[in-house]
């Protein structure tokens, strides 16, 4: 019986431990805690920038409710943002925690030292927070005008369009540089643009608009970065590309400004989210950014004085050969030669020497034929450029074709240096002569009845005029002839003039060219040939050489010969519109056939003014020499 009621006993006991056990395990301790959380790494918060404040509830089931207002601050967001669950057991004691989280996005609206709270949920009052709100850029690595030091701004993800962030920030900008600050006329200089960057990775960069090279000529390098690479730059590591290369050659004397262009560049910001149980969690959204690099300014000196009277136009470093397919030639059959020039530096402005200046006088020589071939490099233009000059020998003998000298300037070593060809000997053979045929006289052997007229003396066929014209047609012949030739010496001694006269004619054959890469959709070579129609009409019918070839001189040589200014602002506005259109995107391009027939038109017109003004200056001059004076 008492064994019974012990036992009893001890289960009612037993029972009534595990109750009490159960009720401590559900009843283990609440509370409310608040925790204020700055989004940026460095810990700091500024005016503009967004912060978090935490509701850490622990054994509540009742759900905060959202703030009527934050001092300093504006509330953007307000919900759960996570929730766990624990039982602990120690010697026996079981004990239950469940923590809910609940935090309020905020962003910084003013200056101050600041308090928030307490906050009461279920009965359970937590602490109060204080947080200091700074200027918008004073803490140390912040950027004025940015967001936030932390650049993972997930507003700036979901704005309308790339963010411009100017010249850059300390995790993003462009630098561009040249090869030298301080340059010659036509010296090739090298114009780079390069990306440096803190982002894990670049999805997309693309140029919104061209630079400005005001007072240079350009070629676009290929010769790119074609993946990220990592480089120390003021005591910080940076992942960079080198985006855009240019050589480039100035064309005038003075200071002249390079100003860089705008860059779109899309990647991923990270942002961040501090957790008590998973530590700090990245989140990376897409963005876009506008940037532009930094403008330059070249230094460009004149070439040395006095430069040498066959100078070629051409700096840089270049050599000289020759050709000669025959040394046998015919008199009156024309033939070949040609001369390859080769180097680096503005091979496209080369020209050589007259050879009718220098050739036997017995040999007359055409105009050449050129081939252009470059490559722009990293660091300058090379290739060749081939002149294939046809001449023809005027008579038999033996002749002497003299080496070319090809004088250019080197700005390496600052000196005017020369290349010379080789020399040839030309046997020219005498020229098949045409017989002529003879009609063979056929005589009648038949007597005929002759009458003669005893009254009247036979007059002499000498005195006849019939006669005489044997003797004056052959010398009007002959003094037409030297006339002529006189005449055709004349206007080929004036290389100038006779380019000048023939302008208009080698304008329409570069446009032909231009018509021709219409047809064939090749839109890079129909602005190169439109803008080597312009400046090629413009060099011959001016007489200028190709280091005088730039916008002011033209204007202002165009202007004293007495072309209206409309027709100025009409040509300058057409080597605008091709130079822009060589380095802009397709779809900002006017369609080619347009710009031809603007190009025709300009050129026409501009011939015709020409036409106009001299026409008015010869009547000046005659009206000045025909009026007599008054007395």
């Amino acid at each position: 019986m008492k064994s019974s009621i012990r036992r009893h006993i001890f289960c009612r006991m037993s029972l009534l431990a595990c109750l009490l056990m159960c009720v401590q395990a559900a009843v283990a301790a609440a509370g409310v805690e608040l925790r204020v959380d700055p989004a940026s790494r460095s810990g700091a918060i500024e005016v503009g920038q967004k912060f978090y404040i935490k509701v850490i509830v622990t054994n509540i089931s009742e759900t905060p409710a959202a703030p009527q207002g934050v001092p300093g601050a504006k509330l953007q967001y307000f919900g759960h943002q996570s929730s766990s669950s624990s039982i602990v057991s120690v010697n026996g004691h079981t004990t239950q925690k469940v923590v809910n989280i609940y935090a309020m996005t905020l962003k910084a609206e003013k200056k101050g030292t600041f308090s928030f709270g307490p906050v009461t949920v279920g009965g359970v009052k937590s602490n109060t927070v204080s947080y200091t709100i700074a200027e918008a850029g004073s803490t140390p690595g912040a950027v004025a005008g940015t967001p936030s030091p932390n650049p993972a701004d997930p507003t700036a993800a979901g704005r309308q369009g790339p963010t411009f962030i100017g010249k850059g920030n300390d995790r993003l900008f462009l630098r561009a540089n040249i090869s030298k600050t301080t340059a010659y006329e036509q010296e090739a200089l090298v114009y780079t643009v390069k990306l440096y960057t803190t982002y894990g990775s670049i999805k997309f960069i693309g140029a919104t608009d061209a630079p400005k090279f005001d007072g240079f000529v350009i070629e676009e390098s290929s010769n790119v970065s074609n993946q990220l690479t990592y480089e120390t730059y003021q005591g910080r590591t940076y992942a960079t590309a080198i985006i855009a290369r240019y050589i480039i050659f100035p064309q005038m004397a003075g200071q002249l400004k390079i100003i860089g262009n705008k860059y779109t560049v899309s990647t991923d910001a990270e942002e961040y989210y501090h957790d008590p149980f998973f530590s700090q969690l990245t989140v990376r959204k897409p963005i876009q950014l506008n940037v532009t690099p930094n403008d330059l300014t070249v230094t460009v000196n004149p070439l040395p004085s006095p430069r040498p009277a066959n100078f070629s136009g051409g700096v840089g470093k270049f050599t000289i050969s020759s050709k000669l397919p025959s040394a046998d030639a015919v008199a009156n059959q024309a033939g070949s030669v040609s001369y390859l020039v080769t180097g680096e530096g503005n091979l496209k402005y080369i020209h050589l020497p007259d050879l009718n200046a220098i050739y036997p006088e017995q040999i007359e020589v055409f105009s050449p034929t050129t081939d252009v071939k470059t490559v722009v490099g990293s660091s300058n233009v090379s290739g060749s450029i081939n002149f294939d000059y046809s001449f023809m020998p005027m008579e038999a003998g033996t002749f002497t074709l003299p080496p070319v000298e090809l004088v250019y300037f080197n700005p390496q070593t600052g000196r005017y240096e020369t290349s010379v060809s080789r020399e040839y000997t030309l046997k020219v053979a005498r020229g098949a002569e045409s017989a002529k045929s003879q009609a063979a006289q056929v005589y009648n052997t038949r007597l005929m009845s002759v009458t003669l007229a005893s009254s009247a003396a036979p007059r002499p066929w000498i005195r006849g005029f019939a006669y005489w014209l044997w003797f004056i047609i052959p010398a009007l012949m002959l003094g037409g002839a030297l006339i002529g030739r006189r005449r055709y010496l004349e206007i080929h001694a004036d290389v100038e003039g006779l380019r000048s006269r023939r302008a208009g004619k080698m304008a329409r054959r570069r446009l032909k060219k231009a018509m021709h890469c219409i047809r064939t959709s090749d839109e890079d070579g129909f602005y190169d040939e439109m803008l080597r129609a312009v400046w090629g009409y413009l060099a011959d019918k001016l007489k200028l050489p190709t280091s005088e070839l730039n916008r002011e001189n033209v204007s202002q040589i165009l202007s004293d010969s007495g072309i209206p200014a409309s027709g100025i602002d009409a040509l300058v506005s057409l080597l605008d519109e091709c130079e822009f259109a060589k380095y802009s995107p397709a779809s900002a391009r006017k369609p080619m056939q347009a710009v031809y027939d603007e190009g025709a038109s300009v050129l026409n017109t501009l011939e015709e003014d020409f036409v106009k003004a001299a026409k008015i200056k010869n009547e000046t001059k005659n009206g000045e020499q025909n009026d007599d004076p008054i007395i």
